[in-house]
């Protein structure tokens, strides 16, 4: 089972991106076939439809690794109500063709107490994309913010109990659609 994590922020030490790492660490422990792409350390041009961009080393990249993948998982700060710049401008790089049938888990790090508005967003991306939702997302906020701050700081990154069930309910979901062998609890 591949799984890739598209990090959307293009802040060098952004929670979200730390977040996005717990989530790897805690696949990997399950013995899950993880791939992180991070827009921070690969920056994308700016997509335009009048320009063809499969030339672009890491657009080509993420294509790939998208393709692949069994089950998508996305995060993002929330800025202003919605997804990061960057992380939409990697999703408009992508096609139908890259998402259709498989699951995508949404996740995003907000300033305040949840990120709502910038997952429903996520969420109606996936859908056009024709991606299955998972029904669970991830928000963090305030003081959780501070956790994973502070845990990244120390050199250990532990999901809380709310991210691990909802990472298992899509890892489940990605079972049941990929149809592959059983993997390890996550």
């Amino acid at each position: 089972m591949k799984i890739v994590i598209i990090a959307g922020s293009n802040r060098k030490e952004a929670t979200s991106t730390i977040l996005a790492k717990a989530l790897q660490a805690q696949m990997n422990r399950g013995s899950v076939e993880t791939e992180l792409f991070n827009l921070y350390e690969t920056p994308l041009p700016f997509y335009s439809p009048d320009e063809i961009f499969n030339r672009h080393e890491g657009v080509r990249e993420l294509q790939r690794l998208v393709m692949e993948a069994d089950g998508i998982i996305l995060t993002t700060p929330e800025y202003h109500g919605g997804m990061s710049g960057v992380l939409k401008n990697a999703l408009d790089h992508l096609g139908q063709m890259h998402f259709s049938g498989k699951p995508v888990l949404s996740v995003s790090s907000a300033g305040g107490a949840v990120g709502v508005s910038s997952l429903q967003q996520m969420q109606a991306t996936v859908r056009n994309l024709h991606g299955i939702n998972s029904p669970e997302w991830i928000s963090i906020g305030g003081s959780q913010r501070d956790l994973y701050e502070s845990e990244s700081a120390e050199g250990t990154i532990v999901l809380d109990y709310r991210a691990k069930e909802a990472l298992s309910i899509f890892m489940e979901l990605v079972k049941k659609i990929s149809n592959k062998e059983e993997v390890e609890s996550v």
